[in-house]
């Protein structure tokens, strides 16, 4: 026996060995669809951050706004100081006696000259004005340049404000596209899963519920998608505003967004402290200016001292004319009833100068809250993002073992659907979160940030 069973351990031995079963191949089908084309892109694209700038700069309006602002403001101010200064005035007139044209007339001032007045007649009169002692007029010019300082940093505001706003829009852009991508490739995989499905419920391993499931699914993709494409074209157009014209831009797919921290800060530096910030700085300039004003309107029951004086010349015969009169005189004015004009415009100008410091009291909070809310914006995008990629990584781990399950026959399609759609969610999820941190570093540098470009 036992050299049979020796035997037997030589057959099987020899016997050849059967080869291993190979895995099957997973089914790989083909999708086609109309909606997986891209939006076309917009007629018009800007490439770089610098090219964005010059249109803002050539094309807003609120910065043209601003800069008449500043226009405005300098005339006043001029104004006020012509108060201060000397004034002078040449009148000229050419008379003609119809009645009596070959007569010359006579005058007192011509007897004993040996001259007669000419006909017809030319009169010149020469007359000068000086303020001496004016206290409104200076509380005028006062109010005038607090008003210039004013306007100066508004002007700086604004375009404070416009990087701020151009870079938002230039994100949001860039996110759209970015998002419409996504929205296409979820789409894809949808329709992946239907014909997965379709595939299974032929080889009779699904029902049609499943497969009714699944093509619910792709419409919720469908309108995901078309609902990104419009928020895509929406994007452009608000771009496009941003930029000065009345139809969409788009972002050349060149565009660096992770510079644009670094491109902001080529046009614009950051503030010493908050309170220097340009809306701030305005809305003091402000108060200034409407305390100077009523100053000025007070100063109105004070007297006034000034010179003038005044010069008579005509024609006369023989001889080219003489000057008749001219006479120096100090004008004291002394103002005693104006119907109760100044008091009037004494308490609408307290009113201003109040509505002014409430003003500037409104914009510090605000002021205090936003910076703060930017200060603190970085650190929660950045703990946003790091949760969203661990949700997405997740989320693709576990669509991944979904679908081989229901190709093995071991999953329903209840959970590929779940699946699919926690995956297209956190895809875009994180595609958000990534735009919003960029987002976030532009506002918290731009919100104590001034900008001189």
């Amino acid at each position: 026996m036992p050299s049979a069973s020796l035997l037997i351990l030589v057959l099987a031995a020899a016997s050849p060995q059967a080869e291993p079963a190979s895995p099957p191949v997973p089914f790989q089908p083909t999708v086609e669809d109309p909606m997986l084309a891209p939006v076309a892109p917009a007629a018009q694209q800007v490439g770089t951050w610098d090219e964005a700038l010059k249109l803002v700069r050539e094309n807003s309006t609120n910065l043209h706004t601003a800069e008449a602002g500043v226009q405005r403001a300098d005339g006043r101010w001029r104004q006020a100081l012509s108060a201060l200064l000397p004034n002078a005035r040449l009148t000229a007139s050419v008379s003609y006696d119809v009645l009596n044209p070959d007569t010359p007339s006579a005058s007192p001032t011509a007897a004993g000259t040996g001259r007669t007045l000419t006909s017809p007649l030319g009169t010149a009169t020469a007359s000068l004005t000086q303020s001496v002692v004016d206290v409104s007029a200076w509380r005028g010019l006062s109010s005038t340049s607090a008003g210039q300082k004013g306007a100066v940093a508004s002007l700086q505001d604004t375009r404070r404000r416009l990087t701020l706003g151009l870079a938002q829009t230039l994100v949001a852009t860039v996110a759209a596209e970015r998002a419409a991508e996504i929205n296409r490739v979820g789409l894809r995989q949808a329709l992946e899963r239907s014909a997965l499905t379709q595939r299974s419920f032929e080889l009779g391993a699904s029902n049609q519920l499943d497969v009714v499931r699944v093509s619910q699914d792709v419409a919720v993709a469908r309108g995901a998608l078309v609902s990104g494409d419009e928020q895509l074209r929406r994007a452009r157009e608000a771009l496009g505003v941003s930029l000065g014209f009345d139809h969409a831009v788009g972002v050349s797919p060149a565009f660096q967004l992770q510079g644009l921290v670094d491109n902001a800060r080529a046009v614009c530096a950051p503030l010493d402290a908050v309170n220097s910030r340009a809306d701030l700085v305005a809305a003091r300039a402000q108060v200034d200016a409407a305390h100077d004003s009523k100053r000025q309107a007070s100063a109105g029951y004070l007297p006034t001292l000034g010179l003038t004086s005044n010069t008579v010349g005509y024609t006369t015969d023989p001889g080219f004319g003489r000057v008749a009169t001219w006479n120096i005189a100090a004008v004291l004015t002394v103002p005693i009833w104006e119907g109760g004009l100044r008091e009037g415009l004494v308490r609408e100008r307290a009113g201003v100068e109040r509505q002014a410091a409430e003003a500037l009291e409104s914009a510090r909070r605000d002021v205090e809250i936003e910076v703060a809310r930017a200060r603190r914006g970085v650190e929660v995008a950045e703990a946003l993002v790091k949760t969203a990629v661990e949700s997405r990584d997740l989320a693709d781990r576990t669509d991944r073992l979904t679908r081989r399950a229901f190709e093995v026959g071991r999953g329903g399609s209840l959970d590929l659907v779940q699946s699919g759609a926690a995956l297209r969610q956190a895809d875009l999820t994180l595609v958000l979160r990534e735009f919003e941190l960029v987002q976030a570093r532009l506002d918290a540098f731009l919100t104590e940030a001034r900008c001189d470009w």
